[in-house]
């Protein structure tokens, strides 16, 4: 006699899928005003109008998309359990030290494939708000964190782990959560984030968590591009390389044993009542 396996949603396939409905709802737009703009000399692509139209209908399509494939109560896809807030320490410096391996990590990859002036153009692009820093800092670290755990570390990840080891839910949605940038440039930054995102999800089943966490990584590049400068100025940047580099290693591990320790206990009791 067969047995039935039931399967959630999504699995890798249909995260696949999710992804890429996504990306193409975005480019249906995207593209002909990109095309608009080039030979038009205008800049409707910009428009914050239409950025704002674009990303809400985008995202609460996709959202009602997968819940109503879920099939499962809004809380199960993104939960909030209680978590101990000195979490947040550690993951402020387990990602000031993964940054500075990453810097050289692009260094590498924009070596080996140099990225186009179209793409400095458009990140440089993501960093100008239309109304300064506060518009930006609104834009890159809370409205994106929010957008994108919300279907990453929510719909797909919450799918993956019921359906997948945690090791491999965490793996996938971390890889889909790279490619879904679309450039090879931001691909290390963002597969590393999207494991760290992952595995707090595993420990703390807590999507607040999640967001918290993109929102310390994106506000950490935020601060980089607008004030480097200075930030480089400071007497640990001044260090050799190497020093440096195994200084950012040895903060990376005492941060992860800290991340593990202060979310052991949350993560025990959500066992014990699953």
């Amino acid at each position: 006699m067969e047995t039935y396996e039931k399967r959630y949603y999504p699995t890798i396939l249909k995260g696949i899928h999710l992804v890429i409905l996504y990306i193409f709802i975005q480019t249906l737009v995207d593209f002909p005003l990109a095309l608009i703009d080039y030979y038009k000399d205008t800049e409707y692509l910009y428009n914050p109008i239409k950025k704002v139209v674009l990303g809400v209908g985008s995202v609460l399509f996709i959202l009602i998309y997968g819940i109503k494939k879920s099939k499962e109560p809004i809380l199960e896809i993104f939960p909030f359990k209680l978590f101990n807030p000195l979490v947040i320490i550690p993951i402020i410096t387990f990602l000031w030290g993964a940054h500075n391996f990453l810097d050289l990590v692009n260094i590498w990859v924009g070596k080996a494939i140099p990225p186009p002036p179209w793409f400095w153009e458009l990140f440089n692009k993501i960093f100008e708000g239309d109304y300064g820093f506060m518009g930006v800092f609104l834009k890159v670290a809370v409205i994106a964190p929010v957008v994108e755990e919300l279907i990453f570390r929510g719909l797909i990840f919450n799918g993956f782990r019921k359906n997948y080891n945690g090791f491999v839910a965490v793996f996938m949605s971390a890889l889909l959560f790279s490619l879904f940038h679309l450039n090879p440039w931001q691909m290390p930054a963002t597969f590393v984030l999207g494991l760290l995102l992952g595995w707090l999800m595993l420990r703390t089943n807590n999507i607040l968590v999640a967001i918290l966490g993109h929102s310390i990584n994106n506000s950490l590049v935020l601060l980089a591009v607008t004030y480097g400068d200075r930030m480089h100025e400071h007497p640990i940047y001044l260090l050799e390389q190497e020093k440096f580099l195994a200084v950012s290693g040895l903060v990376m591990g005492i941060s992860l044993i800290l991340i593990y320790f202060t979310s052991i206990r949350w993560f025990r009791k959500h066992r014990e009542k699953s």
